[in-house]
């Protein structure tokens, strides 16, 4: 990396593909957070009086925004993030787009009160509307590997939900976090309602403590663990997305050229630091040298470097230690027996932070390969007897984030979709259900809690509320004082009238029950 004085009040933006810094950015003083939340919480008081439809209509503005900036803000993905351009413009600048387009079409009417209709007898005289109203301010800590997609796809539902937001940006990529800022503020979002700061973790941990009503965390699950401790002492809710180890089943049926392409890339594409990244592959031992031999012939077609280099296929890992893991896990799934059919290596001839595309086939699974979130480029292959082998060895993993199904039978493809523990299956293709706007994205294990994108996504961002309201006010209740034995007998008969199997039994029960309905407290 290159060496440059760098104050100690800043955060440098760095280009992984060549270790220069592109610049340096304030860093946030920690003991300012709760000003920031506080001055937040006055945006979010006027912010949620406004009708849900002026925040949808502020939304296509800001779309327009992200549209005639795609080329600035791709230019500053490109370089501290070091993913190629194409990878930016498809993964990072569409999911943005289409975020603000989706919610600016569909945020009103997915949060309009809703009538609740009443099955029992008991509540037929009520009527009962949910609504939803937002929560206040949200705080989300994101990640760096798409630091416009993750942190915009979270932004944008809990503001048109009429919450203001405070966001860590990653101190990965400074200079992302500065132009989103700024692409609220030109949209012409109030002052304070969209604030992004920036730092490490202890600005998190100032966030945190600065007590936001809600909190979103995207990142490992180490920290996420720290993150929901440090929330559950305040009983702040959070949702969280920390990773994933998503398998990917290859059944002997499947169409192996297209299987094989979508491996190669489900398991490259941004350099493999992708929570969604195809981490362990289930082959049928039918078609495994075939299939393995395909990913190899593609790996191999890849080129590696600059992702400012339009010919560049796969960029950088974000810094050094990535590399060095990435060799030590290529190491031990040697050393228990894999053999790497390609790649495998750093390359520092190229630079600090490029390792090889690799393929590694006949992975043992208690190799770290198998066992820990990789987040990185290598293609990790296991034969399997048959397509119940790959459904057990696939959900043997404490990690539950998505998977893919490969397979010429979509009806037995979304057979073993449903077997699956995951938050998300996608038959014939992977990762890219993050880019659907309506498709929500999240797991369970160790992949963490909640939902971000789509209406679940959406309704993470509120507190829903019910509303009942009495037909009948000028009677008394049933269940009011005064109680009795009379009361008893008469509760009873209508627990039978309700729910007695027998419908003679239910019938004789009738009169009785009515009665409890309308009877005198002599209060």
């Amino acid at each position: 990396m290159a060496a440059t004085a760098i104050s100690v009040g800043t955060i440098p933006s760095i280009n992984p593909a060549t270790g220069e810094v592109l610049g340096c950015f304030e860093k946030t003083t920690s003991s300012l957070l709760p000003d920031v939340v506080a001055r937040a919480r006055a945006a979010y008081a006027n912010w949620s009086k406004i009708p849900i439809s002026h925040r949808c209509a502020m939304l296509k503005v800001l779309r327009e925004r992200i549209f005639s900036s795609r080329d600035a803000l791709a230019d500053a993905i490109v370089q501290e993030s070091g993913k190629p351009r194409a990878e930016a413009l498809f993964a990072d600048i569409f999911v943005a787009l289409d975020t603000a387009e989706y919610f600016s079409m569909n945020a009103e009417r997915m949060l309009q009160p809703e009538g609740v209709p009443h099955h029992n007898l008991a509540a037929k005289a009520k009527s009962g509307t949910l609504s939803y109203e937002p929560l206040g301010v949200i705080g989300i800590i994101s990640s760096w590997n798409y630091p416009l997609a993750i942190p915009i796809s979270q932004i944008i539902p809990a503001i048109v939900a009429g919450n203001a937001v405070v966001c860590k940006t990653s101190e990965f990529t400074p200079h992302c976090g500065a132009l989103l800022e700024r692409l609220f503020a030109n949209a012409g979002f109030p002052e304070g309602l969209v604030t992004m700061v920036q730092g490490g973790g202890e600005v998190g941990q100032a966030l945190i403590d600065a007590a936001p009503d809600k909190l979103l965390f995207t990142g490992s699950v180490e920290t996420g663990r720290r993150v929901a401790e440090a929330c559950a002492k305040r009983l702040i809710p959070t949702v969280l997305e920390l990773g994933g180890k998503d398998a990917m089943i290859v059944l002997a049926d499947a169409d192996l050229e297209i299987a094989a392409s979508g491996a190669v890339w489900g398991s490259y594409t941004n350099c493999g630091q992708v929570c969604l990244s195809v981490e362990r592959i289930f082959v049928e031992k039918a078609v495994n040298e075939s299939f393995a031999a395909l990913c190899v012939e593609k790996t191999k077609k890849l080129r590696l470097g600059p992702g400012s280099d339009p010919a560049t296929d796969v960029g950088p890992l974000i810094r050094p230690q990535h590399v060095q893991r990435m060799s030590a896990l290529v190491e031990d799934a040697v050393a228990r027996g894999a053999k790497v059919l390609c790649g495998g290596r750093a390359r520092p001839d190229l630079g600090a932070n490029f390792f090889e595309p690799t393929v590694i086939a006949d992975v043992h699974s208690g190799a770290r390969l198998f066992q820990e979130e990789t987040f990185g480029p290598i293609l990790a292959i296991q034969a399997v007897s048959n397509s119940e082998e790959a459904i057990l060895r696939a959900n043997d993993s404490p990690f539950a984030l998505s998977a893919s199904v490969w397979t010429s039978d979509a009806v037995r493809g979304k057979a073993i979709a449903a077997r699956l523990r995951a938050g998300a299956v996608m038959v014939n293709d992977a990762i890219s259900y993050f880019a659907i706007a309506e498709a929500p994205h999240g797991g369970c294990g160790l992949s963490g809690w909640g939902r971000t994108h789509g209406k679940a996504g959406l309704l993470e961002m509120v507190q829903t509320k019910y509303v009942d309201v009495d037909r009948l006010p000028s009677r008394e209740k049933p269940w009011w004082y005064r109680y009795g034995a009379g009361l008893e007998q008469a509760a009873d008969a209508f627990l039978r009238f309700q729910y007695e199997s027998k419908l003679t039994t239910r019938l004789s029960n009738a009169k009785s029950a009515l009665k409890t309905m309308f009877r005198n407290h002599d209060l």
